[in-house]
């Protein structure tokens, strides 16, 4: 099995310096083709790949047991912790990783933050919930804006630009017997 090198709190050279805190970092991906080239990507490194990434935060409950020789993703050093740590959630061997950023206050009380996948050897952060529900419900309501538009310039094209208040009420008259 092959191993990385240890890595301190200030990094290895190349890689890249920690975002200032509340960045979002949705749009851009991590990849290290020579690390890739060099080690294989399993569920026993994937962490040590993550590390070098943008994403990771150097101040991390994970660092902090690194630095003391510990593996940084050791549960029972990790769990006696309060502070920010990730922990490899899901794996699908050898193509797709979930790393989870989260917030430990006790030994059973954790807040997940961040999301992170690593996709064949690439790291993205995975969108917050409520910006995919936002781009969804404004993609919708475009389409609905435009269908409206489109019907009502089909109804002045036929002439029914304005409806007469008399077909109005006939309209409403039969919509409320139905």
């Amino acid at each position: 099995m092959a191993t990385t090198p240890m890595m301190g709190a200030g990094g290895v050279d190349g890689a890249a310096p920690p975002a200032p805190p509340g960045t979002d970092m949705s749009g851009i991906c991590f990849r290290d083709q020579l690390w890739l080239n060099t080690y294989p990507l399993d569920r026993n490194l994937v962490f040590d790949y993550f590390a070098l990434s943008p994403f990771y935060d150097w101040t991390c409950n994970n660092e902090n047991i690194r630095m003391q020789s510990i593996h940084p993703l050791d549960h029972s050093h990790l769990d006696k912790m309060t502070g920010v740590e990730y922990v490899v959630s899901d794996v699908m061997e050898p193509h797709l990783f979930v790393i989870r950023k989260q917030k430990r206050d006790s030994p059973e009380k954790v807040t997940p933050m961040l999301t992170y996948y690593v996709l064949d050897g690439s790291i993205y952060q995975a969108p917050q919930l409520s910006n995919v529900f936002s781009a969804r419900i404004g993609r919708a309501l475009y389409y609905i804006s435009k269908a409206f538009t489109t019907a009502s310039s089909n109804l002045e094209k036929i002439g029914y630009g304005i409806l007469h208040p008399l077909l109005l009420n006939k309209f409403l008259f039969v919509y409320v017997e139905q």
